[in-house]
């Protein structure tokens, strides 16, 4: 039996006055990737804050590894946490051997898990592609093994085969036996990387199963979107 690393019970959260996530539950086993689906102002990132304490819930409970978690950011990280934010966290003026060695690992499984970055080393990272600078931040990430990883919209505004190389980093940090999370617009592209997926709609979610039997079910996630 997998151990569960993360968990939501009746999660609420928002900004002032205004709730934007209203009673979200959802839980994540060691070993599983989960997609976290919906429309843009669907609640994901507000729900990935509130996960990771960069936001406090207005209700509810969160659980990391087993406990109930209510300390900073910071000290989540410590025990495994790892979080890619939909901005990409790189430092655009460090090279990107530089952008490496502030990582948590070691910068040599960074470059094994993307190769494409070996003959940029010496490069800005404001200077290479919008995914090679995705791929520095994942890598500088996994390259730390953590225990959970949380990724917001990572694919945003890059080409396919871009795409496929960083899901399939995630999904092999998954069969190492880390929790993953990916927040994601593009419900097909989840469903087919995923073992289970939630889709919100509101600041709630409205939808959850099995990856599979959800992709057979498209056209009612897809309306979820509208």
């Amino acid at each position: 039996m997998r151990d569960r690393v993360l968990e939501a019970d009746g999660l609420c959260a928002g900004y002032g006055s205004v709730a934007a996530i209203v009673d979200v539950n959802l839980h994540l086993e060691q070993g599983e990737m989960v997609g976290l689906l919906g429309a843009n102002g669907a609640g994901k990132t507000t729900t990935l804050l509130a996960l990771v304490g960069a936001i406090r819930p207005t209700g509810g409970k969160v659980s990391l590894f087993g406990y109930l978690d209510q300390r900073p950011v910071f000290r989540r990280v410590r025990d495994g946490l790892a979080l890619l934010a939909e901005q990409r966290t790189v430092f655009m003026g460090l090279t990107v051997r530089e952008n490496l060695l502030l990582g948590r690992g070691d910068p040599q499984v960074a470059l094994e898990l993307f190769p494409e970055l070996e003959q940029r080393l010496k490069v800005r990272a404001g200077l290479i592609s919008g995914g090679e600078q995705q791929m520095l931040a994942l890598a500088r990430i996994l390259a730390a093994r953590p225990k959970l990883v949380l990724a917001d919209e990572l694919s945003l505004g890059l080409a396919p085969l871009v795409v496929h190389r960083l899901l399939q980093a995630l999904a092999e940090a998954a069969e190492a036996g880390a929790g993953v999370i990916i927040v994601e617009q593009h419900p097909r592209t989840a469903l087919r990387w995923t073992d289970r997926a939630y889709v919100m709609r509101r600041g709630r979610i409205e939808l959850a199963g099995n990856s599979a039997e959800l992709l057979e079910r498209a056209d009612e996630v897809t309306a979820l979107y509208l």
